[in-house]
């Protein structure tokens, strides 16, 4: 979290676990949930989907998975998840691409 936190994300901290209503392991981005792995055993789609779940149960827009790399001990080395949809939504948010029609 503290890289978060050195990024500019100021209020962000970890959250208690809650079984089925869980809503992500970090909180303090409004809209945004982030579920934090640092497991072996690869399992994207597991993960992306309990984020999802998670994003659903905080009413948030954004649901990533942010894994640790192996090796590695800064989380700005680690990989971070998301289906693509999420891509665009940031993009479009970002101001590098404009929304346009769905598919």
């Amino acid at each position: 979290m503290q890289f978060l936190r050195n990024s500019g994300a100021t209020q962000v901290e970890r959250r208690a676990l809650a079984g089925n209503a869980d809503r992500g392991d970090i909180a303090g981005i409004p809209g945004v949930v982030i579920e934090a792995k640092s497991e072996a055993r690869l399992n994207l789609a597991g993960w992306l989907k309990e984020a999802e779940t998670e994003r659903d149960n905080d009413n948030a827009e954004i649901a990533i998975v942010w894994h640790k790399r192996r090796g590695k001990t800064s989380p700005g080395a680690g990989y971070v998840l998301m289906d693509g949809a999420t891509l665009v939504q940031l993009l479009i948010a970002a101001g590098y691409i404009t929304e346009g029609p769905t598919q």
